[in-house]
């Protein structure tokens, strides 16, 4: 009798330890795909939030360079370089977010 009671014992402790072992690797997995999922995320969130503010940006330069090259031609030039330089704020938030995804 005492002898299958040591048996009974020791079998629920190695089933306890399988199981927290379980539940060890099973956190684990769960926390690197959160991980990934949030890199993902804020990836996403720095190349939507730039091409919006671009957007808005060369809502009122693209505006005034039409109506200033309407007025004297010299200005398509310098028009065109202003309504490019807010383009650049899209290339950091790209370069930002591949640096998220892949590091």
């Amino acid at each position: 009798m005492v002898g299958m009671v040591g048996e009974m014992a020791t079998a629920l402790t190695n089933e306890t330890t399988m199981n927290a072992a379980y539940n060890v690797t099973e956190m684990v997995r769960i926390t690197t795909a959160s991980q990934v999922g949030l890199k993902a995320v804020g990836a996403g969130l720095a190349v939507g939030l730039t091409g919006v503010g671009t957007g808005v940006a060369e809502m009122g330069i693209g505006a005034a360079a039409v109506g200033a090259i309407a007025e004297d031609k010299e200005f398509f030039g310098l028009g065109l370089l202003f309504t490019v330089i807010p383009e650049t704020i899209v290339i950091f938030g790209l370069v930002v977010g591949l640096l998220l995804l892949f590091s």
